[in-house]
């Protein structure tokens, strides 16, 4: 039993530790993150548009 309250009391101690992004920071990665996964998305498609076009030409 000693254990487990050794355990949680390190965990807390790791916790406080522990910085929270702020808001701001939060809504900058999530604004990074949809434009970049967009831009992929669109060059993705535009190889997949240009490839079959491609096929469809040879067959």
């Amino acid at each position: 039993m000693e254990k487990l309250i050794t355990y949680f009391k390190l965990s807390k101690a790791e916790l406080r530790k522990v910085i929270f992004p702020l808001k701001e920071q939060v809504r900058n990665a999530y604004i990074t993150v949809f434009i970049v996964v967009a831009v992929i998305s669109v060059f993705l498609a535009l190889v997949d548009w240009i490839m079959s076009s491609i096929v469809s030409l040879v067959v």
